[in-house]
């Protein structure tokens, strides 16, 4: 059997979210309502796989409408896997680790991977290039100088869901 790249694209209060799983493990997720654009950001090794959008991903799929519902800690059960130096996978895994309805600047996501201050711009960098938002959720991170900073998706979605996080 011929393995592939699973993806449905879910309705949520800020827009379409695209679920991209491969082998029950989620590979990619964002706010688009073209699969498509999550998949050509996968490493070769995916995007040699078809992408086939189905019907129902299992778990993944209740996981994201259960958070939008209101359970904010259950993004926090759904396997992931994303490519990256050990550094950005320190960096990941730290980040997945800030719960929902708090939020951590730069300099302390690289802190809370171990690294020294001074990787601020390298935890920027993890969180430019996440490619599983809201699951690996970076719109967790604010800059030190305030505001809500750059995502990925705009600044409307990022502040969206800080706002559903912190008014539960």
């Amino acid at each position: 059997m011929t393995s592939t790249i699973n993806a449905k694209i879910m309705p949520t209060p800020t827009g379409p979210l695209s679920l991209l799983v491969h082998d029950g493990v989620l590979v990619a997720a964002g706010f688009t309502a073209d699969p498509g654009e999550m998949f050509v950001r996968l490493p070769g090794r995916l995007t040699a796989l078809p992408l086939t959008i189905v019907d129902d991903l299992g778990k993944p799929a209740q996981a994201v409408r259960d958070y939008f519902d209101g359970d904010l800690f259950a993004l926090d059960t759904i396997e992931v896997d994303q490519p990256g130096t050990p550094t950005r996978q320190r960096l990941l895994a730290a980040l997945r680790a800030v719960p929902a309805g708090t939020t951590v600047s730069y300099a302390q996501l690289a802190e809370r991977a171990g690294l020294p201050r001074t990787a601020a711009r390298a935890a920027g960098s993890a969180c430019a290039q996440n490619l599983i938002a809201p699951v690996v959720p970076c719109h967790r991170v604010l800059p030190s100088a305030g505001g809500f900073g750059g995502y990925y998706y705009g600044s409307p979605v990022k502040e969206w869901l800080l706002n559903h996080e912190t008014t539960r």
